[in-house]
């Protein structure tokens, strides 16, 4: 007979349960503090952020020229642009097929898989031959690989960040929400840092040849260690417990769209303005300045880092005013400011460096400001057993609908009929997250 014995007490669940894995060595039956929970989604977060900025910068200062040397500057960044979206369209494909996967085996499963597909396809790309050596295979590659990323991605969902929102104090909620979205500005810090600092010490050709897939290396290293730490993490008793007490499993995604479809695109429309600015502060400058200014690539790269850090400290505000004002009502402030801030677009942007300066200093306090509230701030809509599943689905359709084809349409736009239609882009969010936080707020009250 197999033996059932158990680790951490009799809460545990045995060795042969079927849901059984990792969670069961060195198990402790402790109460599980919302910092502890907050410190998780940091360290799994920042893993992912570092390697999707990795890409995010490759895509505007890399690949035109490796992928599309036979197109123009211009065509050639709309063609990189348009496979970096590709991730965003696989991301809501991966949630529900890694949750099947959940359902079927576990939660340790479902996360080692997801994250082993993410590294591998990180890895990968950086030893992606260019097109003038094997060529168009080379772009079918790239454009492989990057949904393999946004599939990936999908299933990289641990629920952490829900729960974080459930179990933080009620007066604590906004600052507990903020904490997670952290791991974003410093993504992008490490990032930006690892290219500025290559494109400042080697030459052009040799960053074009070999330099630029040394940040890819380094996501994929990272990228080993969040996994772990992540495994390790999710898969304790206490924090499966936590996850089980909140009803954050899986549930069937045709009931849940079918019973709360709503909810779903009222929470990815709520943080839309934030998601299109997400784009238009990190990616879409760097391929307008790339086009259309002499500017020092390495020198703006530093500037955005200095935005980051901004963001940084932005977020940490946005969690003390969501805790006096309402989270939904500080998503709706920072929409408005977002509306404000998108008719001086053309006049920041197309004004020489000081403009750029604070189009990109502006751009990432509102960033952060908004962003430290966009994550969860209508989880509590879904029923218990649809939060898990639904929140996942939620952040899904925010990124595709308001992030996926922001640098592609920013830049389409602004090279065709000019700086102008950025802003009124930017606008159509801001008025959409305002319409969405308006109709929850109506739907609330009815009910």
């Amino acid at each position: 007979m197999q033996s059932t014995t158990t680790y951490g007490g009799a809460g545990a669940a045995p060795i042969t349960h079927p849901h059984s894995g990792a969670r069961n060595i060195n198990a402790r039956d402790a109460h599980v503090d919302p910092g502890d929970i907050a410190v998780g989604v940091v360290i799994g977060r920042s893993a992912e952020y570092f390697e999707f900025f990795t890409y995010a910068i490759a895509s505007a200062l890399v690949f035109p020229a490796i992928f599309f040397p036979w197109a123009d500057r211009l065509d050639a960044t709309l063609y990189s642009f348009a496979i970096f979206a590709l991730a965003f369209i696989a991301r809501p494909i991966g949630t529900v097929v890694f949750m099947a996967i959940q359902k079927r085996w576990s939660r340790d499963m479902k996360l080692g898989i997801s994250l082993l597909m993410m590294g591998t396809s990180t890895v990968v790309i950086a030893m992606l031959p260019s097109y003038s050596e094997i060529g168009a295979t080379a772009i079918v590659l790239l454009a492989a690989l990057r949904i393999a990323q946004g599939f990936a991605q999908g299933g990289s969902w641990d629920g952490l960040p829900s729960l974080l929102a459930l179990s933080a104090p009620e007066n604590k909620r906004g600052w507990y929400a903020m904490l997670g979205q952290l791991s974003a500005p410093l993504g992008f810090v490490i990032a930006a840092g690892i290219f500025a600092f290559l494109i400042t010490y080697t030459a052009e050709e040799d960053f074009l040849t070999w330099g630029w897939r040394f940040p890819f290396f380094v996501a994929f290293a990272i990228n080993v260690v969040g996994t772990f730490a992540r495994l390790r993490l999710a898969s304790t008793p206490e924090y499966s417990r936590l996850l089980d007490s909140h009803h954050l499993d899986p549930a069937p995604v045709g009931e849940l769209v079918s019973k709360q479809g709503s909810n779903i695109a009222i929470g990815a429309m709520a943080a839309l303005a934030s998601y299109a600015l997400f784009h238009l502060v990190t990616v879409f400058p760097l391929s307008w300045i790339q086009l259309y200014d002499t500017r020092p690539m390495d020198e703006f790269l530093h500037v955005q880092m200095w935005g980051a850090g901004l963001a940084a400290i932005a977020m940490l505000i946005s969690g003390v005013v969501a805790d006096k004002l309402g989270r939904r009502t500080t998503l709706g402030t920072a929409a408005a400011l977002i509306a404000l801030y998108s008719a001086s677009i053309p006049f920041l942007l197309d004004s020489g460096t000081g403009g750029q300066n604070a189009f990109i200093l502006i751009g990432f306090t509102l960033l952060g400001f908004s962003y430290g509230q966009a994550a969860g701030a209508t989880t509590s809509n879904f029923l218990k057993h649809f939060r898990y599943t639904g929140a996942a689905l939620t952040s899904d359709l925010a990124w595709l609908v308001g992030a996926a084809f922001a640098p592609l349409v920013a830049l389409g736009l602004s090279a065709h009929f000019g700086l102008g239609y950025v802003s009124l882009y930017l606008l159509s969010g801001a008025v959409a997250s305002l319409a969405a936080l308006s109709l929850n707020r109506k739907l609330e009250i009815r009910d």
